[in-house]
């Protein structure tokens, strides 16, 4: 048994030292609540940075208990397609619960952890510490989302575990540390002496006494440019549009999403996307294109020169922001709104670098294509024939760097297992490459 979570803690630092190489730079990340002071002395004895991984699950509406996702911080998603396939959820459903979900989570993360931004994972290793699991539920999202949010490496470490959850845990971590693995784990807290409640207050203590710790890793320092996730709303001349930004600290740009037809800043799937590029150290800016009286006319919706208007307005707002000062940018489109990003890359003096198209419309960007100069990545998906066409057709036009990517089997929403996650993965790439790395 452990006298209480500081013992469970002493003793888990002590078998990982022998897990964690002297080159790997580590981050510490605690599941509050109960998990936090162990997690505390674990990144005490690694000299390491300590902080929170926040998650909440994705319930189904009439089935609360029933997870078929989960959300982090900066935008990250998890989603688990066969659950939804099953449930038969639509899009505005999954949408609703993620929103709701989401904004927990940040007011959750704000309430721990204060004005102090997140750690950054990009490359590093993510230890992921609870002070016990049962079923395992928790943990593996965190583990999911560590890994979304950029970490080359994830080792979740617990005093306490069922066999049958740890053994299943070894699914998404690279190594899985548990001290004791009794055969009927009956409750976490018998394995404790003193099981007290934690209290946020407490959280929030320990994660300020090891502020100092993070800042002298370089997680926190005050040479990083400072972290952001906040509702905006941006001048676009005549209208105010609204925004949610996120930037991770020492972000190595800014990838602006242009939505499609009929969609939004909310879409789940360019959030999803959004929040791979969060993992690997880029700033997002998912922003709405029309007001919502202006998005009930049709026509505005397809008025690809007025979405690009909007679009290079939005640019320019980003560029006055003096955090943003020398961050190059990026566009994402969906569908239609691929057609104004290229359109906008295209405007005189444009200094956008990057341009990803997620089965998008290039060919209503018409006559522009051939002045676009940003280096372009045309998604589509291998069962979207018309517009898998169009793309091609598109592309002849181009004279700058491009690129083709053709998702197998997927339609054109990539609804299919494992399509966006293929999507998400190709616009990371695309974009740390010509952007860069973070900071």
């Amino acid at each position: 048994m452990f006298a209480d979570r500081q013992d469970a803690g002493l003793r888990l630092a002590e078998r990982l030292r022998g897990s964690v190489g002297a080159d790997e730079e580590v981050v510490v990340l605690g599941l509050p609540r109960g998990g936090v002071p162990v997690a505390f002395e674990v990144a005490q004895a690694l000299d390491a940075p300590l902080d929170v991984i926040v998650v909440r699950k994705l319930g189904v509406p009439f089935q609360p208990e029933l997870g078929f996702g989960a959300v982090g911080e900066g935008g990250v998603r998890v989603i688990n397609h066969d659950i939804v396939l099953l449930t038969e959820l639509t899009y505005a459903e999954t949408a609703e619960v993620e929103e709701y979900e989401r904004a927990e989570v940040l007011r959750r993360a704000r309430q721990l952890r204060g004005d102090r931004a997140p750690v950054d994972l990009t490359g590093r290793t993510a230890i992921v510490v609870d002070d016990g699991v049962a079923t395992g539920g928790t943990a593996r999202v965190a583990c999911q989302v560590a890994r979304a949010r950029g970490a080359s490496r994830v080792v979740l470490a617990v005093p306490v575990g069922s066999p049958e959850t740890i053994a299943s845990l070894r699914e998404v971590a690279d190594e899985v540390v548990c001290l004791r693995t009794p055969e009927r784990l009956l409750a976490v807290g018998v394995w404790y002496v003193n099981f007290s409640q934690t209290t946020d207050e407490q959280v929030a203590e320990l994660l300020r006494r090891a502020a100092p710790a993070a800042g002298e890793r370089g997680g926190n320092a005050a040479s990083d440019p400072p972290g952001r996730d906040e509702e905006v709303l941006v001048d676009a001349g005549q209208v105010e549009l609204p925004g949610q930004l996120v930037v991770p600290p020492g972000a190595g740009g800014v990838v602006v999403f242009v939505h499609g037809s009929g969609s939004s800043r909310h879409s789940p799937r360019n959030r999803y996307v959004a929040g791979v590029l969060n993992g690997a150290g880029l700033g997002t800016l998912l922003f709405d294109l029309l007001t919502l009286d202006e998005g009930a006319d049709r026509g505005n919706v397809f008025d690809i020169g007025l979405l690009a208007e909007r679009l290079v307005r939005v640019t320019g707002w980003l560029g006055d922001q003096p955090w943003a000062a020398g961050l190059p940018v990026g566009y994402f489109g969906a569908s239609t709104g691929a057609a104004a990003a290229l359109w906008a890359a295209a405007e005189p003096g444009s200094e956008v670098t990057a341009v990803v198209s997620r089965g998008g419309r290039p060919d209503l960007a018409g006559p522009r294509l051939p002045e676009v100069r940003a280096a372009t990545l045309l998604i589509v998906g291998g069962a979207d024939g018309v517009v898998l066409d169009l793309n091609r057709a598109a592309q002849e036009r181009l004279r700058c760097e491009s690129l083709l990517q053709v998702v197998p089997g997927a339609t054109h929403l990539f609804e299919e297992p494992g399509a966006l996650e293929n999507v998400a993965a190709l616009a990371r790439d695309w974009f740390t490459g010509h952007l860069g790395p973070p900071a």
